[in-house]
């Protein structure tokens, strides 16, 4: 499980985000004060951190040396939206994101920096199922089940994005590309089969998609 710093000075955005990186299967921690970051680097490892600029105590700016020294990537997640501010993020920082953000946006640029990282699992798990992204193979209780790539492909985007809600169009653009001409029943062929071969617990979301639940 990753272990993911919220640096963010706004309680009710920190919980927001907390509570979705949870969802998703991270460990989020919440920190409200940049001052305390040093402190807290030193007594605890990192996967990486979302980090605001603007922070009571110590701006984010100031605060990137620290995560550097750690060798922690960090994540710019701030309302502060000038170009010269973006740049300077970007010279340090992996990634900027400006306020406000759409939260599986966050996830996907999350999962590419890990992953630059050599910090992203490649095994994902859902009740008694196991998805190995690496040797593109899917078992059921011990025994390996054969997907079609498409199948393997959606339940993969499922599973990154565990017990949150993902849209048919979110899953069409993930998987079948953001060139896709069909129509979106097909998303629901394709979850009908996952669930006949897998007996995955995926929810159909009414007017919004589907969500894989453990």
């Amino acid at each position: 499980m990753n272990k993911i710093l919220v640096v963010e000075d706004d309680e009710a955005i920190s919980s927001l985000i907390c509570l979705n990186l949870s969802v998703a299967g991270y460990e989020a921690i919440p920190l409200y004060d940049g001052s305390k970051v040093p402190e807290r680097l030193r007594a605890e490892r990192f996967d990486l951190a979302l980090l605001d600029v603007m922070l009571p105590g110590t701006d984010g700016f100031s605060l990137f040396p620290h995560f550097a020294q750690h060798g922690i990537p960090v994540i710019y997640l701030t309302a502060v939206n000038d170009t010269e501010s973006k740049v300077k993020g970007l010279l340090k920082a992996e990634d900027y994101i400006v306020k406000p953000f759409d939260i599986l946006e966050l996830m996907v640029r999350m999962e590419k920096v890990l992953r630059r990282a050599g910090r992203f699992p490649h095994v994902f798990r859902a009740g008694d199922v196991e998805i190995d992204e690496q040797r593109h193979s899917v078992k059921k209780d011990g025994r390996t089940v054969s997907l079609k790539p498409l199948e393997f492909d959606l339940l993969l985007a499922l599973a990154k994005n565990k017990n949150i809600a993902m849209s048919r169009d979110a899953l069409l653009s993930s998987v079948w590309g953001v060139d896709f001409m069909g129509e979106t029943r097909t998303v629901d062929v394709h979850i009908a089969q996952l669930r006949k071969k897998l007996g995955l617990s995926i929810a159909t979301i009414p007017k919004v998609g589907y969500r894989l639940e453990d």
